[in-house]
């Protein structure tokens, strides 16, 4: 990349920045996807490169969730285009530093999922099986393609919630945290992976059972934390989620439960992106009093329950069921 000019080591730093620190869940659950239903002998060196191409692709979305959400940092550190936007006002350039570095952003995000596709593609044909090749990248664009319809759909109910009735509010949220979340992190991983270890259609299905519910409590617990979590773990201020205007099951449960006032006031305080610290602790102390968030709690609880049992009667390997296993309590009860 710099031996075409030097200025393009924004790209290179900012490329690896967005690739040091995570949970790097998606990775996990790719591997033991394929450890499920793989000989143990065969060569991992395939499966390696799907789980760093989905790591890729996953460091591309967070670049272009925070230019949508307009967020400011991102595990600790400026968001991308807020990193553009300060070398823009940095060297004193023309124009908006604001749009440089939005442009910025857009290019990485766009950079970042060629890279994606193309260390999956080395992958894929480093497994010497057209088969098991064609079928995870099948689940590989699937994935792709269900993930932008959620990130959509999180942005539509964003800007669209007051023309739904009530009674949609709720449906419509956990929509978003299937497509946007659920499947992406969790049971989209795990199928690319058993894919390329040959899986059949039961233990794909298996599969499939452990991962949705457990994508879901994934999400849900991402909302909680969008909310209350300490900043000095998730790397994000704390009510992040408030100021972005999330419509998210927390706040779809929380609203059925506040008095109306409450409501109407979550209603025009949500999205703000100029809220105080105090209006902040002012959402978050009436959203915990109206008793969502331990109803979320209790969903993300038999979410968990549910990817249990799935697991206990998968017809996988069982040193990757221990494993996968160990991972519920992992996605579930995270901090950060």
């Amino acid at each position: 990349m710099t031996d075409i000019s030097t200025d393009l080591l924004p790209y290179v730093e900012l490329s690896r920045s967005l690739l040091q620190g995570g949970k790097r869940f998606r990775a996990l659950f790719c591997y033991w996807g394929w450890r499920a239903v793989a000989d143990s002998r065969e060569d991992l060196s395939s499966v390696v490169d799907a789980a760093s191409a989905l790591e890729l692709f996953h460091a591309a979305a967070l670049v272009h969730d925070d230019i949508i959400d307009n967020s400011d940092t991102r595990r600790g550190l400026p968001a991308a285009h807020r990193q553009f936007e300060g070398l823009h006002a940095e060297n004193g350039w023309r124009g908006d530093p604001a749009e440089f570095g939005r442009s910025g952003a857009l290019l990485l995000g766009d950079l970042l999922l060629g890279w994606s596709d193309e260390l999956l593609d080395h992958g894929l044909r480093a497994l010497g099986d057209p088969g098991r090749a064609e079928s995870a990248r099948r689940e590989f664009n699937r994935m792709r393609t269900e993930v932008t319809y959620g990130q959509y759909l999180d942005v539509l109910e964003e800007r669209s919630w007051h023309t739904r009735a009530e009674t949609e509010l709720l449906p419509r949220a956990h929509r978003v945290i299937v497509y946007k979340s659920a499947k992406y992190s969790v049971e989209a991983p795990l199928a690319i992976g058993a894919a390329m270890g040959g899986a059949n259609i039961g233990q794909l299905s298996a599969l499939s059972d452990f991962g949705l519910p457990l994508g879901v409590a994934y999400q849900l617990r991402d909302d909680l934390l969008g909310v209350f979590g300490d900043p000095e773990l998730t790397g994000k201020p704390s009510g992040d989620d408030l100021r972005e205007g999330k419509r998210t099951v927390l706040v779809s449960i929380a609203r059925t439960r506040m008095p109306g006032n409450a409501a109407r006031l979550l209603d025009e305080l949500l999205g703000d992106q100029d809220l105080s610290n105090q209006q902040v602790s002012m959402l978050q102390a009436s959203i915990d009093q109206s008793g969502a968030v331990d109803q979320v709690e209790r969903i993300i609880a038999h979410n968990a329950d549910k990817a249990r049992s799935a697991l206990d009667t998968a017809p996988i390997d069982a040193d990757a069921r221990a494993e996968l296993s160990t991972l519920i309590d992992a996605v579930s009860t995270r901090n950060a």
